[in-house]
Order: C-alpha cells, then sequence, then structure tokens
C-alpha cells in the first residue's frame, strides 16, 4: 500500500505535489487536482492521514464554486475524471477527490478576508493597534466581529517559506492598480455572500483566503480551493462568545494535541492517535453537512 505522500496515479504525469494537494497534466488546456487525505500542521505533513479528509475537503469547495459562480468566474472545466481513460483503481481513489481544472496562471498573492479579529490579526492589533497596517479602533475584544470585514493580502512564499502579510499598496505594485482592486473587490464579495449564508446555517466564518488566477484572456477566475476548513477558520454560532478563541471546525484538534508533546515542529511529524483521527474526520465531516446538507 502506497503512503499518502506518494504520488497516487501513474497514468499522468504529477506536475506538483504540495502539502495537501497533488497536481496531475492532462493537456495544453486542463489539469487534474487531487485532494489527498495528508495533514500538515505547523507546516510539516504528518505521516497520519485524516480518513476521508480530501473528498470532504472537495465536497465543500465544489458547492462552494457553484453557489458564488454568479460573483466570478471559477477554475471547474467540463471535463470529467471519467473521461480521463484512467486505470479502474486509480479511478477508485479518485473518486469525491479530484476535479478537472482549466490551466491559468496564478497570482503572486494570496487574498485574505477577516470579519473577526483572531490569530495573527489579533496579536498584530494587540502590539499596534492595527491589523495588517489597517489601524482598528480601542477596545476590540479577541474574537471580535470588525465592523467590515477587512482585506489583508499575503505574498505567496516559496517552498519551505512562510507567506508574509503586505499592503494593498504592495499588491497593487506586484499586480498592477486595476487587477489588484478586481481582486480585493472580488474577494470582499465572496466573503461577505459566503459568510451571510453560512450564518444562515449556524456557522459563522470568521476569516479566510482565496486565490485567483488569469485565463488567456487575461479574465480573473477563482482558483485552488474556496472556504474549506483547511482555508477558512469556522466556528459555531452556538458556541461563539467575543473574549475567547471559539472552538473551530478544523485541524485544531490536532494542533492542540501536538502542542502537549515534546517536539520541536520540525520534521518527521510524530503519529496521530486514532482518537485524534476519529475526532478531526468528525469536525470536518460536521461543518461540511451543517453547510451543504442542512
Amino acid at each position: 500500500m502506497k503512503k499518502e505522500n506518494q504520488p497516487m496515479i501513474q497514468s499522468l504525469s504529477l506536475i506538483h505535489q504540495g502539502k495537501v494537494r497533488d497536481i496531475y497534466d492532462i493537456d495544453d488546456k486542463t489539469m487534474l487536482i487531487v485532494t489527498t487525505d495528508r495533514l500538515s500542521a505547523f507546516d510539516v505533513i504528518l505521516p497520519s492521514p485524516i480518513d476521508g479528509k480530501g473528498i470532504i475537503l472537495t465536497e465543500v469547495a465544489n458547492f462552494w464554486f457553484n453557489k458564488l459562480s454568479h460573483i466570478i468566474p471559477n477554475q471547474l472545466s467540463n471535463k470529467k475524471v471519467e473521461d480521463l481513460g484512467l486505470t479502474q483503481q486509480e479511478q477508485a481513489y479518485l473518486h469525491g477527490r479530484a476535479i478537472v481544472v482549466k490551466k491559468l496562471k496564478p497570482l503572486p498573492i494570496e487574498a485574505i478576508v477577516r470579519g473577526y479579529i483572531i490569530g495573527s490579526g489579533w496579536k498584530d492589533y494587540q502590539r499596534t493597534g492595527k491589523v495588517c497596517g489597517i489601524e482598528l479602533p480601542e477596545g476590540l475584544q479577541m474574537a471580535g466581529q470588525l465592523a467590515q470585514p477587512l482585506f489583508t493580502p499575503s505574498s505567496k512564499a516559496g517552498k519551505g517559506e512562510h507567506d508574509a502579510n503586505i499592503s494593498f499598496e504592495e499588491m497593487q505594485d506586484l499586480l498592477g492598480e486595476s487587477l489588484a482592486e478586481q481582486v480585493k473587490q472580488a474577494s470582499l464579495d465572496l466573503y461577505q455572500q459566503a459568510a451571510a449564508y453560512a450564518l444562515e446555517k449556524g456557522i459563522i466564518i470568521a476569516d479566510t483566503k482565496f486565490e485567483f488566477g488569469l485565463d488567456e484572456n487575461d479574465q480573473l477566475i477563482l482558483i485552488d480551493e474556496v472556504l474549506t476548513p483547511d482555508s477558512s477558520r469556522f466556528w459555531s454560532v452556538k458556541t461563539y462568545k467575543p473574549g475567547i478563541s471559539p472552538p473551530s471546525f478544523d485541524k485544531q484538534i490536532v494542533r492542540d494535541y501536538l502542542e502537549t508533546l515534546d517536539w520541536d515542529k520540525t520534521p518527521p511529524g510524530p503519529v496521530l492517535p486514532a482518537e485524534i483521527v476519529q475526532q478531526t474526520t468528525g469536525r470536518y465531516r460536521e461543518v461540511a453537512d451543517l453547510l451543504i446538507n442542512t
């Protein structure tokens, strides 16, 4: 049996292997994105996959791609995995976790939208009174809702490096003023419509990140994943309370467990106990069901 960090598809050429996703070449117009069950924490891929995670993430991302397609075009193509001439074993592995997407030119930024102040944004605010250089009112609480969602881009780091927050002006230098404005407006529109929908389902989208690319006509396209538990911070309305860090529907269970270990956060990562894997799968499944099936 192959390990999760080894390519599972032999019929296509592997273009790129990320922490979670494997990308394969199909032709000059399309490629295959496979969302694996790999889990990274503290930028280290752990040896214990989270069963079914890739299928859940793909289900959630496809839901949002379709729901928000009126705001901006997305990467999904009309091709199906079944049309690629793969072996039965490969098709069985890919079922529910793979999408055929258009080949696009990715932009060198991540578009982060924050509706609540938490995580690195909260630390920044405590230190400077700002988030990513944006001045905020005094007296905000941890996990408090912001008066307006903030657009706070970051640069995309190379392999083994960390993304770095950049100002909107720096983003304009990278992309040009017109394209930067398009990215900002699309990101805010996507977040606000998704957040309003999720709230009806009892879910708060505290923050999220989007990625974009350009097609051959330089049209802006939504790419990568969108509004999944791996790219967003989801909280339950039932347990939300400003002033504390609310429980989130993501891999926080894993992070909390790892913090109890004598581990220096460098590879190789520790094997996770079965109960931690099961609890994490449960959190991913729970938020997917709340968003999609309720």
